[in-house]
């Protein structure tokens, strides 16, 4: 087989069009994150000023106390409402762009294992042994790539189950000290 011209050219225009589409898919993400803190900051802005408001029209110091607990709640419900926000976009835009270069690594490999047996059929008379050795190398290398892949993947879903378990276990301590806190009063 031989490679000519043409071929490398459709191979760069390939990688060219994969990296724009990464390229998308990373904007697409940050968009999504921009958008997200600008309400943030706007709902923020707008919750400052109905808290002064509510802080200055206290008149004793029972009152103060409610109002400061009226505004903490919502301010950490929000604060993990954001965090989840915050999760999935990070989270849906890393699986597009792992799900496209898996695609892609795959489409490579393919290629690869092609252009392996193509120039192995054309191997000199005698050659059985170093062909043999070459496609046993290859073929462990391609078990190496899967493991190393799929132990990849294991422990990106451990860490997300972490996050997950840590992230509620804070939510549930947090409300336990406000309703603690909010009993007290």
């Amino acid at each position: 087989m031989n490679f000519n011209t043409d071929q490398f050219v459709a191979a760069h225009k390939a990688h060219l069009d994969a990296v724009a589409g990464l390229t998308q898919t990373a904007f697409s993400g940050f968009e999504r994150l921009v958008e997200l803190n600008l309400a943030a900051s706007k709902a923020a802005v707008a919750e400052t000023f109905s808290g002064a408001h509510s802080l200055l029209s206290v008149k004793n110091p029972q009152d103060l106390m409610a109002a400061q607990a009226a505004l903490v709640q919502p301010a950490f419900e929000k604060s993990v409402s954001y965090g989840r926000h915050l999760y999935d976009i990070a989270s849906s835009t890393g699986a597009e762009i792992t799900k496209a270069v898996e695609a892609k690594v795959a489409e490579q490999q393919a290629t690869v294992k092609t252009l392996v047996e193509n120039s192995l059929k054309n191997d000199p008379a005698g050659s059985d042994a170093a062909v043999a050795v070459i496609k046993t190398a290859y073929d462990a290398s391609q078990s190496a790539a899967e493991t190393l892949k799929k132990v990849a993947k294991q422990a990106a879903e451990q860490a997300e189950a972490n996050i997950k378990a840590a992230s509620a276990q804070a939510e549930a301590a947090v409300k336990s000290a406000m309703g603690k806190t909010a009993k007290a009063k």
